[in-house]
């Protein structure tokens, strides 16, 4: 078992493609991730499982940091939540998405850092630790400012409540942290057990949700399949460039400056979704640029890893 959860951590980014390619050729096999279980949308207690994962790797020390840098932080998430939304707003309008595909890159836009954005943080050879606490930061701050900034974006199009998306976070983001924070503290020593489970249920647990949106959605994914599979592409690449220029022109060194891309262009894509599913029900083409993203930031962001890493090594044996 302890083997098996290994390699499916190793290879997280390969699984949730296969999810998504699963999720094309064989719509019904994930039929019930968009299903309900005794009332809750079973994408919801999904998600729950991935940020009570997120919440059981939470120490003491992830917190020190927003005291001892707090200015670094303070760049990593300004960036976060500043860039990403205004390339997702920008990108819908250049391309012309109609309103659902809109309201989902948006979504993508306005919600945190992804949990994987750390493991690839690591692959380059970034700030593993600044990683990790603006990750944090940014989920514990998404209650508040995914709704504000999304109903800023696309009020005049789309009407929705603000609250009911707090509410809506609060219970699948910010509960099952919390809930994983005080399971640790009780555990101690006793949760590295845990930990080495943990990271490959959180991959599954994506790959379904990628596989049940993509299957929820086929045919009309491959109706507009151009055009918003190079809006789900810009949006990441993009954030990866704007990010790391923002680490260069605030004076961070370069390991920061990587962090900083990494952190900006990967977001919590499965938040996304569930949001998307939850919020707007009435629109479910609005989930499919969550799994899109879902699918290519790990693609994307283990290519960066590699052409960081390989820049370096060039730059030593010179």
């Amino acid at each position: 078992m302890r083997q098996a959860a290994k390699l499916i951590s190793r290879y997280f980014g390969l699984l949730i493609i296969a999810a998504m390619l699963l999720g094309f050729a064989v719509p019904g096999m994930f039929s019930w991730v968009v299903s309900r279980f005794m009332g809750q949308p079973v994408i919801n207690l999904l998600l729950g499982v991935i940020m009570f994962g997120m919440g059981m790797t939470l120490t003491v020390a992830d917190f020190k940091l927003v005291l001892e840098r707090p200015l670094d932080v303070l760049k990593g998430t300004a960036a976060q939540f500043i860039i990403m939304p205004l390339i997702a707003f920008g990108l819908s309008m250049a391309f012309g998405l109609e309103e659902a595909l809109m309201v989902g890159v948006v979504l993508v836009g306005t919600c945190p850092g992804g949990t994987a954005s750390n493991v690839i943080t690591f692959m380059a050879g970034g700030d593993v630790a600044l990683s990790v606490t603006m990750t944090t930061v940014s989920t514990l701050l998404a209650p508040f400012l995914t709704p504000a900034i999304t109903y800023l974006l696309i009020q005049q199009s789309v009407s929705f409540s603000p609250v009911s998306m707090f509410v809506n976070i609060v219970q699948v983001v910010l509960v099952p942290i919390l809930l994983g924070l005080v399971i640790r503290s009780v555990l101690k020593e006793s949760v590295k057990v845990v930990e080495t489970y943990m990271p490959a249920l959180s991959t599954l647990c994506i790959a379904s949700i990628v596989g049940g949106v993509i299957g929820a959605n086929a045919t009309r994914i491959m109706e507009s399949l151009g055009m918003i599979v190079v809006v789900v592409m810009l949006h990441n690449l993009l954030g990866y460039a704007l990010g790391f220029l923002v680490g260069r022109l605030t004076g961070m060194e370069r390991r920061k400056c990587v962090t900083l891309a990494v952190e900006v262009g990967m977001q919590n894509s499965g938040l996304a979704a569930s949001l998307a599913a939850g919020q707007f029900a009435t629109m479910p083409l609005a989930a499919v640029p969550a799994a899109l993203f879902s699918a290519w930031h790990n693609i994307s962001g283990s290519i960066f890893a590699w052409l960081v890493k390989s820049r370096e090594s060039k730059t030593e044996e010179q």
